[in-house]
């Protein structure tokens, strides 16, 4: 299942209901979407996860990775596929995978980043995280990236709910993430993410959506969501109504 987590430390079980916000809430994407590409964290993360699935499925190197992408296609995380038909341990796994990144040797504090996300009205606009990762690598590179405090939340994939994962882009997940924000109408909700499938998974569900394509990465045939970025900077056109205005 999702879960959520409150970063100042009090994390939910799931099943808290969230206090209601009259607020709008922009969800933010983490992985490729807070820091750029070219930190190839995806890149180090797939030679991991091709290296779990050799070791753990004793399978070829060719299989491995066929296995991987294809479970990335079909259920947005190659973890859902391996819990789904190979039993596997969700936190074993998040120990060799996603915590074993060097995330302390790639990603640096972004000042630019952080006035961009100090510049919306958080007076009137809640800011929450929304990633397909374990809470332990979220809350990594939000701190590594000098953001932690920025955020009032963030709604994750939890692997420690065994068998039972949810993720993007299942509606279920942006159910799960509005209620975990206390917002209710889907037109307070606004999302950017640099994966196509989740970007258009948000904009399905009614929320107002941003896909991030960077310069250097191929753009779908056709959009996918309300708007196409090639820099989060480019979020402060597109939505100028959740900015304070000077």
């Amino acid at each position: 299942m999702a879960a959520s987590t409150q970063l100042n430390g009090a994390a939910t079980n799931g099943t808290s209901i969230a206090t209601p916000t009259n607020k709008k809430v922009f969800f933010f994407d983490i992985d490729n979407c807070l820091y750029p590409k070219s930190y190839q964290i995806h890149e180090r993360m797939a030679v991991l996860i091709d290296k779990y699935f050799r070791e753990h499925l004793a399978i070829s190197s060719e299989d491995a990775t066929e296995l991987h992408q294809r479970y990335y296609k079909d259920y947005g995380l190659a973890i859902e596929g391996l819990v789904r038909h190979h039993k596997v341990d969700p936190m074993e796994y998040n120990d060799k995978v996603d915590d074993a990144l060097p995330l302390d040797e790639i990603i640096q504090p972004n000042p630019r980043l952080r006035q961009l996300i100090e510049d919306i009205d958080r007076d009137n606009v809640k800011l929450w995280l929304f990633t397909n990762a374990y809470k332990n690598h979220g809350q990594r590179v939000i701190r590594l990236l000098g953001i932690e405090d920025l955020f009032e939340g963030m709604t994750y994939c939890d692997y420690a709910a065994g068998t039972n994962l949810l993720c993007k882009p299942r509606p279920e997940m942006y159910a799960k993430a509005m209620r975990d924000a206390g917002v209710q109408d889907v037109k307070q909700c606004y999302f950017v993410d640099d994966s196509a499938l989740n970007a258009r998974g948000g904009k399905e569900y009614g929320w107002k959506s941003a896909h991030l394509v960077e310069p250097s990465s191929k753009a779908p045939e056709a959009p996918v969501a309300d708007f196409q970025i090639s820099d989060l900077e480019e979020l402060r056109t597109v939505f100028p109504e959740v900015f304070r205005q000077s």
